[in-house]
């Protein structure tokens, strides 16, 4: 669980150890030697993504390194967009509170889900532009990527929230990407 200063990474933190998962937090700042994983989330935060995206730290490092799944949760998922060479900024219309999402692929996390159920919002930035390695999983009425998977490594980003009671299903969509860590790993 890397933290990037979000205000629900303790949040993340619980909902992964109530599935039985061993993990902790760490700071933005650990090498990448130093992880000893088989999956990473990249919690969400404050930094505004076109200004500040410096404030998280080695997520780069870890982008370009890991061979293992990855999570990354709104600026987390903001700033993988922009590692490989999307195009993420202010939203034109930010979204706070609950938002209805539509599932356009099951690819992974939103596996055995319904078509369409309500997150947590909590966004002034948001994913504008994806490249031709990016699969648009959901969108919303306001927001065209809410969830994506990147096709050449097992990394998969969500807007929104699944960590916070507010959402619907989003034990299980942690649940789907700790299924997509065990595949991987086999």
């Amino acid at each position: 669980m890397v933290d990037n200063g979000g205000q629900w990474t303790h949040r993340e933190w619980r909902v992964l150890r109530y599935l039985g998962v061993e993990t902790k937090i760490i700071p933005n700042t650990t090498s990448f030697k130093a992880l000893n994983v088989n999956g990473l989330v990249l919690s969400g935060g404050a930094p505004r993504i076109e200004k500040e995206a410096l404030k998280l730290g080695k997520t780069a490092e870890y982008l370009d390194k890991a061979n293992f799944p990855i999570l990354g949760i709104c600026v987390g998922c903001q700033f993988m967009v922009i590692h490989f060479g999307g195009k993420a900024g202010p939203a034109e219309t930010p979204e706070y509170g609950k938002t209805k999402i539509f599932v356009d692929e099951e690819n992974g996390l939103f596996k055995s889900l319904p078509k369409s159920f309500f997150v947590w919002e909590s966004h002034n930035d948001e994913v504008k532009r994806l490249t031709e390695d990016f699969e648009i999983l959901a969108h919303s009425k306001n927001c065209a990527v809410q969830a994506f998977k990147y096709l050449k490594k097992p990394f998969y980003g969500v807007q929104f929230h699944p960590e916070v009671e507010h959402t619907e299903y989003g034990y299980d969509i942690f649940k789907n990407f700790l299924k997509v860590c065990e595949e991987y790993m086999k």
